[in-house]
């Protein structure tokens, strides 16, 4: 199961599970559409695979299957930013 990761690695706006615009390499790394699409072409700056879309999780389903709550945001920021 994905974790959801709660907010953007690179800006860290709130990325919320049950809504779109969030972005994902094989490693869970997350980023908004934003910056995933932007400054980030596309490509995780972490380990070089590509960003996709995340699914959403439906709300109805986040009682019993919850979101992460940790946020991960690098802290020297991200390529042309």
């Amino acid at each position: 199961m994905l974790d959801m990761r709660p907010g953007c690695e690179c800006c860290d706006v709130d990325l919320p599970a049950d809504v779109p615009g969030a972005f994902v390499c094989s490693f869970e790394c997350t980023f908004c559409q934003s910056c995933a699409e932007g400054r980030l072409g596309g490509i995780c700056p972490n380990c070089g695979g590509g960003l996709v879309a995340r699914p959403v999780r439906p709300t109805a389903l986040l009682g019993r299957h919850p979101a992460s709550t940790r946020r991960v945001v690098k802290e020297a920021g991200c390529p042309g930013g």
